[in-house]
């Protein structure tokens, strides 16, 4: 196995400007390629006339507005120096080494599958792995089954509309499956409201499987939710 990432802390600059903070230090980073390649369906650009393109949005009930500024930097606007510490630090993986991780991925690669591999390497170049809240990852990835971006994000909006916040357990039970389908989650809903049961219960317990000895006693945990197989486990896994 390859590991994907090697963590080690970074020189990274933080300045408070009053109205945000800048972040320096953090290449590479590409928030048009972040928040677009399907691992989070919350955070969407937005053309701001005084401040450009910002990535708007909530993670984990954080809101964030966030412009890029160049291929290492960006701005937070309403965060303080200690919360971009204390969370969205760790949320976008910063202290992450990604070179390091693609130089070890090309030196294991097959010599005569090194130039594809290379070309990925090339095209994902920005993207930062997000580290999500457990619910949150659950809950889209089974809406993310059968589906596309534009209709999985349409769905998520939905449910984030009913209480103006990323629907919990108790909620999704609340609206019950009938009412999911309703609200045009399909054959998801029987699947949502099985995963609010269990994660309730705790027969699905976020804090056990972080402890799991292995990959596949983790998957294992998760697929005991009706609609949780082998590819989904992998996304909620890898966020």
């Amino acid at each position: 196995m390859i590991a994907v990432s090697k963590t080690c802390p970074r020189q990274i600059a933080v300045t408070d400007c009053g109205t945000h903070i800048s972040v320096s230090g953090c290449a590479p980073f590409d928030a048009a390629k972040t928040f677009d390649c399907g691992q989070t369906f919350l955070i969407e650009p937005s053309v701001q006339p005084d401040t450009g393109i910002l990535f708007c949005g909530t993670a984990a009930g954080n809101p964030l507005s966030l412009r890029q500024t160049a291929p290492d930097s960006f701005d937070l606007f309403g965060v303080s120096p200690d919360e971009f510490h204390t969370f969205w630090r760790h949320y976008f993986d910063l202290d992450s080494d990604y070179a390091a991780a693609n130089e070890e991925i090309l030196r294991r690669t097959p010599k005569e599958s090194r130039s594809v591999i290379q070309q990925a390497v090339l095209c994902g170049t920005g993207i930062r792995l997000l580290r999500q809240d457990p619910w949150e990852t659950l809950v889209s990835f089974i809406v993310s089954q059968n589906n596309n971006i534009p209709r999985i994000k349409k769905i998520l909006h939905t449910l984030y509309a009913v209480e103006n916040r990323f629907p919990t357990p108790e909620t999704l039970l609340t609206i019950g499956t009938a009412g999911l389908y309703e609200l045009k989650c399909g054959f998801r809903a029987k699947y949502l409201t099985d995963a609010a049961e269990k994660v309730l219960s705790g027969t699905v317990d976020f804090t056990r499987i972080a402890q799991c000895a292995s990959y596949p006693d983790c998957a294992a945990e998760l697929e005991k939710i009706k609609g949780v197989g082998k590819k989904v486990s992998a996304c909620i896994l890898l966020f």
